[in-house]
Formats: C-alpha cells, structure tokens, sequence
C-alpha cells in the first residue's frame, strides 16, 4: 500500500512540475510580449515636441497598450541617442534645413519614416508693432535692443541658422545671439509684448506664440533659413523587425499645425502636456483610428 501511495503521490507531483511549467512557459511568453510592449522616445523641450511626443505617448500607452519611457534631452544628443539604439525614435527631425548637419552625422544609422508634419518655418521673429521688415534691416533698431538676438538652446538648428545669418547679413561685429531656452526665449517675448518694448527672438512654427501674440518672421533675402520645413519621424535600425504594431503606428502618424496648436495652446493655458494630449486624443478619435489602422 505504501508503495502504491507513493507512486501516485510522485505521479501526481510530477503532473503538478509539468503543469507549473507550462504556466511558467506561458507566462514567460506573457511577460516576454510585455517587455517588448516598452518603448522610449527621446525629445527636445520645444513647445512643438513636446506636443507630439504626448499625443504619442497617450496612443501608444492607452490604445495600443505600452509602457512609454520619455527622455528630455538637446538636438544633439536626442539624434546621438536614436544612432546608438538608447532611443527608439522620435518625432523631430526638422528638414531638410534645420537639423541637416545632425543627418549628415548620424542619418545613416536609424531609419527616416518621412514627415509627420508639413508647413514648419523657422527665422527671426519680432512683434508687428516694430517698424522693422527685414533681416537686413537689424542695425537700424540694434540700439534700442542692446545688439542682442534672444535665442534658445545652443545645440538646436535654428541658433545654428541663426549664426550663420550673423555672418550672411554681416552682422557679427555688433549683435549677439543669446543662447537661454524655449521656455525663456517665449518669456522674454511675452514680457517685452505686455510692454510694447522691441525685442527679437530665433522662432519657428507651428508654435502657440503666434496664437497669442501679433508677431511676424523678418524676412530674409539671402535664404539663409531657407523654406518652408516638415517634421520628420525617425526610428531606429530594427525597430521593423523587434516591435512591428510600434513601427506601423509610427510610420502613420501624421497630423497638421493646427492639430499641434490645439495642444500646445491647451498646455499654455495651464493643462500639463498629458492632460492636453488625452484630451486631443479623445476629441479626434477618427484621426488617431486612422493611424491605427491596419
């Protein structure tokens, strides 16, 4: 009897291992989809970005189930970092102008989904109030400016661009460009604005400033900005293969400046930038379907 009773114990154990290992197996397979089911997107913090990474990360978590890393960081290292595979991609690749010396460095190690938005601009901007039209006109209103251009981050292309019109237009000897951030440069333009005070800034559309300011873009006849630009996706090599949902998603995100301006004015006005991209996300539900759409 003993013997009998150990043999079913030992079959029955033996079922339990094999049956816990199926679980395992499963489950395994379960958590080796979830951990795939991860994805990082690297961006600048320019008001433009910030928009679109959000809506991204609000589809990819609530629609198609992802854990979305962000990682904040400079033009420079945000395409270093999409190379390296440290990004998987990102969503601000202005072109074919502003950040074409960072394609020329890295554009052969990650992959170009093409644009996610067209009619982007970049330049020099001043309030309409201003009697000033032209880039060539600077030197005239340069006294009451103090000769200073009011910049960004250093590392983005519009201070390249900038830099470059300096020595373009001749301007090099007098004007300074001022390097701050996006988040200073527009605070420095909306004080100056509430006090009808001159100021120029580096500025780029589509951008909320436009929205709540009367502003123009100097002209600039030497073309040194050059045209109109459009905002490129960017994934990394073998994003295809490891994880297609996020690479087809990716590949069909487009959307307009006035859906961006939608959300980098409800950010302005006081959403936080998840709050402002839920809420895009379920007032254009038919938009963010076609995205998904197999």
């Amino acid at each position: 009897m003993k013997k009998k009773w150990l043999k079913l114990i030992t079959a029955a154990l033996a079922v339990m291992v094999i049956a816990a290992g199926c679980s395992n197996s499963s489950n395994g397979g379960n958590s080796s989809t979830n951990e795939k089911k991860e994805i990082t997107l690297a961006y600048v913090a320019w008001d433009s970005e910030i928009a679109s990474t959000n809506v991204v990360k609000e589809v990819f978590e609530e629609r198609l189930g992802y854990k979305v890393n962000m990682l904040q960081v400079d033009a420079g290292p945000m395409f270093a970092g999409l190379a390296d595979g440290s990004a998987d991609a990102i969503l601000a690749a202005w072109l074919p102008g502003t950040h074409a010396s960072y394609m020329t460095e890295y554009g052969d190690r990650f992959e170009d989904l093409g644009p996610n938005l067209d009619g982007a601009k970049i330049g020099m901007v001043v309030p309409t109030y201003m009697d000033i039209n032209s880039i060539e006109d600077l030197n005239s209103v340069g006294e009451s400016l103090n000769y200073t251009i009011t910049g960004i981050e250093p590392g983005a292309g519009i201070m390249e661009a900038t830099n470059n019109a300096l020595d373009e237009y001749e301007l090099r000897d007098q004007w300074t460009l001022l390097e701050s951030s996006s988040a200073a440069m527009t605070q420095e333009l909306s004080n100056a604005y509430d006090k009808q005070e001159p100021i120029v800034v580096t500025g780029w559309t589509p951008h909320w400033k436009f929205a709540k300011m009367d502003l123009k873009y100097l002209e600039d006849p030497k073309g040194v900005y050059g045209a109109e630009e459009q905002i490129h996706t960017m994934v990394r090599d073998g994003l295809s293969e490891d994880q297609p949902e996020a690479y087809a998603f990716l590949d069909k995100f487009y959307w307009s400046p006035d859906d961006m301006a939608e959300v980098m004015i409800q950010i302005q006005d006081g959403k936080s930038p998840e709050e402002a991209a839920k809420a895009w996300v379920e007032a254009n539900a038919d938009k963010v379907d076609a995205w998904l759409a197999e």
